[in-house]
């Protein structure tokens, strides 16, 4: 059966619609309007094998924070409602990826739990309209609304697209293998407490 959802979010800053298929090829359309916003979204889908697609509009002229909390708030609920009662996956997973002198480490567990540790480095840095600090707030709201636990550390690198992108990928691929279907435990829960929904 595909996992899939479509999530709609407006309010006087935003609206916000993002639809995802778990099971997908990796596509990626639409558009925040911050081009490196986008290009991070597309790594993520690519990576995780997921379809993604993405229409945001805000109020920039206050600044992006406002559009980027928005549009990972809204992806968040999109991934948990897509994930439903999480029968049969894997549930964690990792990756470590390196994005030539940056590397990436992210750890996700989708057990129901919302929670972020996310260490991007030192100094602020920004690529384009895009800020490590930004990123950071992305991920924390992500994993907020998606209620998943999510440590993401870069163990190496200085120059900010490099250490974004880096992140994005690993994400992409710890979120890939945990929502991948367990052969071993097909139809079960993973968790002792027989429901990972939080």
């Amino acid at each position: 059966m595909e996992r899939t959802a479509t999530v709609r979010r407006e309010t006087r800053e935003t609206t916000v619609e993002v639809s995802l298929t778990l099971e997908g090829a990796g596509k990626f359309e639409g558009t925040t309007g911050n081009g490196m916003l986008d290009h991070m979204l597309a790594q993520l889908a690519r990576h995780g094998l997921f379809d993604l697609t993405v229409n945001a509009k805000g109020d920039t002229n206050t600044g992006w924070h406002h559009t980027v909390e928005d549009t990972a708030i809204v992806l968040g609920r999109a991934f948990r409602e897509a994930l439903g009662e999480g029968r049969g996956i894997v549930r964690m997973g990792h990756a470590i990826v390196p994005l030539d002198e940056a590397l990436a480490l992210v750890a996700v567990d989708v057990g129901g739990r919302g929670y972020a540790a996310v260490d991007l480095g030192e100094g602020s840095g920004q690529s384009g309209d895009l800020s490590l600090d930004l990123v950071r707030h992305f991920l924390e709201s992500f994993a907020q609304e998606g209620r998943l636990a999510l440590h993401v550390r870069i163990l190496s690198g200085h120059e900010a697209h490099h250490r974004m992108e880096a992140v994005f990928k690993a994400l992409a691929k710890a979120l890939r293998d945990a929502v991948a279907r367990d052969p071993r435990q097909p139809g079960e829960v993973p968790s002792t407490k027989g429901t990972i929904q939080g």
